[in-house]
């Protein structure tokens, strides 16, 4: 068994807890307000302008097909880097950065729901709760594919 450490942003998105590797989080922000994108999937919320970065905000709870979040629970960001893109996903509330041992890394479990077991790598079963690995590299390929449309940099 392997005794490499880890490092993770979580969040929770409905009652899930969630994490992605530290290194692909650029910044983790308060609600921004968005101007919305016409013709757009529900799940993107619409675009946050950054420092002068477009951003396409992805709701989770939205996407994992979660019931919607109460009107007055505004989102945090999460902003994720994918090469010279980012995206934000939009999570209920913001966790701790973690650390954790390989030997705590498990295959998703079979309780997973199926909208979710394609984009979750893995859990770690920590001493109070499950940390669900989210594919960040899978989930962004497949926001591509329902036709989210890309972050770009302004010019």
């Amino acid at each position: 068994m392997s005794n490499t450490q880890h490092q993770f942003c979580t969040f929770y998105v409905d009652d899930l807890f969630l994490g992605i590797n530290v290194q692909q989080v650029q910044e983790v922000i308060r609600y921004q307000e968005m101007t919305r994108v016409p013709l757009a999937p529900p799940a993107v919320r619409g675009l946050i302008n950054l420092r002068g970065q477009i951003v396409t905000a992805i709701d989770l709870r939205c996407w994992l097909g979660m019931p919607k979040r109460n009107p007055d629970q505004l989102p945090m960001n999460v902003i994720v880097r994918d090469g010279g893109n980012a995206v934000s996903l939009l999570v209920d509330r913001i966790g701790d950065v973690i650390e954790v041992n390989d030997e705590f890394f498990e295959p998703p479990p079979s309780t997973v729901q199926a909208s979710l077991r394609g984009l979750i790598q893995g859990a770690y079963k920590l001493s109070d709760e499950l940390l669900l690995l989210l594919d960040t590299g899978r989930a962004l390929a497949e926001c591509d594919s329902r036709g989210v449309p890309n972050s770009r940099i302004a010019s």
